[in-house]
């Protein structure tokens, strides 16, 4: 780094001093001031074209360098909202006011997704001075990430032509390790329902009734039971239909990941891991469908005894989704399935709750050498593609409204407690994820195809 650290960091700081929650009402104003300083900043780095754009919620702000009209297009997306800093007591630095010590950055944002997004703003900026562009760059930048992107597919329907492009560059998400280099190539989807037995119209005397009327909490207990087979597979017709299968590469990819399963049971207190047949701990957790109760409750629950058969009994079902289910899809057939298995002396209802789609970024896709390259060159060392078991809504819905693939190129870590106190960010990885960055659009122009 040639510049004085603080220079060099001047904007970055600028924005962590703003407290964009956007869970938080009473920062509404925080949300356009931070909007505007990004337009700003955008501008100053090398942007044809900056402007904040209103929207049913906060502001997004859009900007763009075109340098040839029939040229490939990259669009950046970030976000400039963040998660509240509470508990503030837990923090050892005041959240919002940026300190540099023992090579980290600390303060809310410093990660996720602020100094995430910065990475890619250098590296947009050096390239842009240095005239190394050879495709067009767009950004979207929004401010609603942190609860659920609620405007943004609104907003991408109504803008599709102006954020046109060939690949989406995201910096949002994390690396295994700071010397296991990593590109996140799926993400798993969410179906999510409530289901409520119901028996006798009333709550009876478990002695009286006992044996003769069927027990809501008994009934459904067995019908979640059923969900699942001896193999840990999940039975509902139609269930795996669209599920897409890991290539042999992958699974070679999956297997190089330091895996210690002696530490994985310790550090969550079981004595052994248990899941579908045939799949190792982290496709599990990461590549493969799921199904849990979340929560089940029915009858007598207080101190003592109370010998009740209950009227009603409720549970709380989850299904974690790999990338090519339909969320939608899976909500009918776990309903159908419900309905089909219920048996005639007790009344099932169930309610589909929430959901959101998985998805997948092929390692055939041409930007994908691209990316590899890039965290080669700035790491060091070849990166490993890994599925998380999580989600990122907005990956799906730009695939769904843009028809458009986004590569995952993150550079957090675990360390740096994002979503809680003391958040930070390495400063080693501003440097390497910059490069990284720059090395993914030179690659990138490579492989590329002009429209």
């Amino acid at each position: 780094m040639t510049e004085d650290i603080n220079t060099f960091y001047a904007d970055l700081f600028d924005l962590i001093r703003i407290p964009s929650v956007s869970s938080d009402h009473t920062h509404k104003a925080d949300m356009a001031r931070c909007a505007s300083l990004w337009q700003q900043i955008l501008l100053k780095a090398g942007a044809g074209r900056a402007e904040v754009i209103p929207t049913d919620g906060n502001p997004v702000v859009y900007a763009e360098r075109i340098i040839d009209t029939g040229a490939p297009t990259v669009l950046v997306y970030g976000h400039y909202d963040v998660m509240p800093a509470d508990p503030i007591g837990l923090w050892l630095t005041d959240p919002f006011e940026p300190v540099i010590k023992d090579g980290r950055l600390w303060a809310r944002g410093a990660d996720d997704d602020k100094g995430q997004s910065f990475i890619q703003l250098k590296a947009f900026e050096q390239l842009a001075k240095s005239r190394e562009l050879k495709h067009n760059v767009k950004f979207i930048i929004e401010g609603e990430e942190e609860i659920g992107s609620p405007s943004l597919e609104k907003f991408c329907t109504e803008h599709k032509d102006l954020l046109k492009c060939d690949i989406i560059l995201v910096s949002d998400t994390s690396m295994l390790d700071k010397e296991l280099p990593s590109i996140t190539t799926g993400l798993r989807g969410l179906a999510y329902w409530q289901i409520e037995v119901t028996g006798p119209a009333r709550d009876l005397h478990s002695g009286h009734f006992g044996g003769a009327v069927a027990n809501p909490i008994n009934e459904l207990c067995k019908l979640i039971a059923g969900m699942t087979d001896d193999d840990g597979r999940i039975t509902i017709p139609g269930f795996y239909d669209d599920v897409t299968e890991m290539s042999q590469r992958e699974r070679e990819m999956l297997a190089q990941i330091p895996f210690d399963i002696e530490k994985y049971k310790a550090n969550i207190g079981i004595s052994e891991v248990h899941g579908e047949r045939g799949y190792s701990t982290i496709e599990r957790n990461s590549c493969r469908p799921s199904l849990d109760v979340c929560g089940i409750w029915g009858g007598y629950t207080g101190e003592g005894a109370k010998t009740v058969l209950p009227s009603k009994a409720y549970a709380k079902v989850s299904c974690r989704l790999v990338p090519n289910q339909s969320y939608t899809k899976i909500s009918r057939l776990m309903c159908d399935y419900v309905k089909s298995v219920a048996p005639d002396y007790i009344k099932v209802d169930i309610t589909p709750l929430h959901g959101g789609e998985g998805y997948l970024f092929p390692i055939t896709h041409p930007a994908y050498p691209a990316a590899e390259a890039a965290f080669r060159k700035a790491f060091g060392k070849e990166p490993l593609a890994v599925r998380r078991g999580g989600s990122i809504p907005i990956v799906s819905t730009f695939e769904q409204v843009l028809g458009v693939k986004t590569i995952l190129m993150g550079f957090g870590l675990e360390s740096n407690a994002i979503h809680s106190p003391n958040e930070n960010m390495q400063l080693d990885m501003f440097d390497k994820g910059i490069e990284a960055v720059k090395e993914f659009h030179r690659q990138y122009d490579k492989v590329s195809k002009p429209h």
